[in-house]
């Protein structure tokens, strides 16, 4: 008998076809990372089992309905439902804070840790992911500096003369970006927090 570890892929594939101990498998390989990972934002041993049973029914009626498309990526997909179950665990107990559209809140702050352990690196990968898909409801000129600023690292007097308009004009830009975002934000109830 070999010693080659089975890969998570190939584990959901058998599950899919009808192997019920290749989920045992992946539970058992994943499930000390995953309840960590849940204890580490709800800090209660009872809710956080809850959550995670939810987040592993949801898994398996995923896969028995034939909508698992994350190919090779079995543990960060697990790890974003169950971070969506913590979420929606706080909404429905009112306990999570709300974003803050007043004072000097920097969305893009939520993106700059880089001491990162691989749960809260999936769960920032994700953010990153949703703020890139926001932003593209932003006007034109707004979506242009923002991306210039944040995304190339340019300063506001090269956006300037990349765009040919004010150092002025392109900070309002950037301004009215951030505020724009914000509702945007708000409009789909999103919490970027990790």
């Amino acid at each position: 008998m070999n010693n080659v570890e089975i890969t998570d892929a190939v584990l959901v594939r058998e599950y899919m076809h009808g192997n019920e101990t290749a989920l045992s498998k992946l539970i058992n390989r994943h499930q000390h990372r995953i309840y960590s990972f849940i204890f580490s934002k709800v800090f209660d041993r009872d809710v956080a089992e809850d959550i995670f049973q939810d987040t592993f029914i949801k898994v398996i009626n995923t896969l028995k309905r034939g909508k698992y498309n994350e190919e090779g990526k079995f543990l960060p997909w697990v790890m974003r439902i169950a971070h969506n179950l913590v979420i929606d665990h706080f909404r429905r107990n009112k306990r999570m804070p709300k974003f803050d559209n007043s004072g000097d809140f920097n969305i893009f702050s939520v993106l700059s840790d880089s001491d990162l352990n691989i749960e809260t690196q999936i769960i920032k990968d994700q953010i990153e992911n949703d703020v890139k898909e926001l932003i593209k409801e932003l006007p034109e000129d707004q979506l242009e500096v923002l991306t210039m600023r944040i995304y190339k690292d340019m300063s506001f007097k090269e956006i300037s003369e990349r765009t040919g308009v004010s150092i002025n004009t392109a900070l309002g830009r950037m301004r009215y970006a951030l505020i724009n975002l914000r509702k945007i934000i708000e409009k789909h109830n999103l919490v970027l927090t990790n």
